[in-house]
């Protein structure tokens, strides 16, 4: 079968390939899946520059992609759930990254099935943005029907995502957007759009229960100077919370470094009675059932910029990289043989 692969640490065009590999076998439960199609995020650049090696080095080549949508081949040992040719979609483990193949075997805990309403390519643009989304706004900040939330960035992949995940929790959203975007982010859900080229969201905001930090850097500093006191702060993009360390399994040296490094943003977190949590996404097939229960009801749709065929994956990771994606950049496989 054929698989891209990340052959070394750099750019694009130098550290993916094509290559052909065996068909996995599953194991003990793990699930066999043909790919039809599958959906490539920032984290998969990050990964092929080598920006996460502190984190895990890789043993090249490997494999690429984490979001994917197909069917089930076969089973293995203890998998009872799922049967030959079922239609399922997946934020795959990181034991298990390679969705950029044609066939990949996937833990069977991962997996939820499809949406019958929806293609797969549109299925295999959920997974990843939806879980975090879902757990940093709904499993770790709690939102609650008729908060304020602030989503920053609201027409990028887990923007666009986000903001109707918070409208069907019932919650006022609020989102920030370039100029070109503002309509297309309103007709979303969101109930406030600012212009970022316009409009200064430090000037306009206060008193909001929820800031869902997108953007790191500056941006989780300032998210305590919209929020309200005892408001909560999430964020996936900002500096990792000691909590978060210990639940990740970092040894204590490294943990000290980061208790440390957040300090500033827990001195903040502390002069408003706030919240400040790092949300990591876990794979986690029960809440992607959740989920598409909301895509099967049509209570939210999928956002779907751009699909490329298999043969042009490099051009689809090019693509993502100018960052002006709207929504998701998609992969299909359904004719790659």
């Amino acid at each position: 079968m054929k698989a891209l692969k990340i052959t070394q640490y750099g750019d694009i065009d130098s550290s993916l390939a094509f290559q052909e590999v065996n068909v996995p076998e599953p194991g003990a439960g793990e699930v066999l899946i043909k790919i039809n199609a599958a959906s490539i995020n920032p984290i998969d650049l990050m990964v092929m520059r080598g920006e996460m090696k502190a984190v895990k080095k890789l043993n090249l080549p490997v494999g690429i992609g984490r979001d994917l949508s197909g069917e089930v081949v076969s089973v293995g040992n203890g998998v009872s759930q799922y049967q030959s040719g079922e239609e399922v979609f997946a934020r795959v483990g990181e034991d298990h990254v390679g969705t950029l193949a044609q066939y990949l075997v996937v833990d069977a805990s991962h997996l939820a099935k499809k949406p019958n309403n929806l293609t797969h390519e549109e299925a295999a643009s959920i997974p990843l943005v939806g879980l975090t989304s879902y757990q940093a706004l709904i499993q770790v900040a709690g939102l609650k029907k008729g908060e304020k939330v602030l989503i920053h960035a609201g027409s990028g992949g887990i923007g666009s995502m986000a903001i109707q995940l918070a409208k069907a929790y019932g919650a006022y959203v609020i989102t920030t957007t370039s100029s070109a975007n503002v309509e297309w982010v309103r007709k979303l859900g969101a109930d406030q759009v600012i212009d970022y080229k316009k409009e200064n969201y430090l000037e306009l905001l206060s008193d909001i229960d929820v800031v869902y930090d997108t953007l790191g850097k500056q941006y989780t500093l300032d998210a305590f100077k919209v929020l309200k006191k005892g408001g909560r702060v999430v964020s996936i993009a900002g500096v990792v919370d000691p909590q978060t360390a210990r639940e990740l399994g970092i040894n204590w040296l490294l943990r000290k470094l980061i208790g440390l490094k957040s300090l500033p943003i827990l001195k903040l977190a502390k002069e408003k009675s706030a919240f400040y949590r790092m949300v990591i996404m876990q794979a986690n097939g029960a809440q992607l059932n959740e989920l598409g229960a909301l895509y099967q009801d049509k209570i939210i749709h999928p956002v779907v910029d751009r699909i490329y065929p298999f043969e042009q994956s490099l051009a689809a990771f090019s693509y993502l990289n100018t960052k002006r994606a709207k929504g998701k950049v998609v992969i299909s496989l359904a004719n790659s043989g």
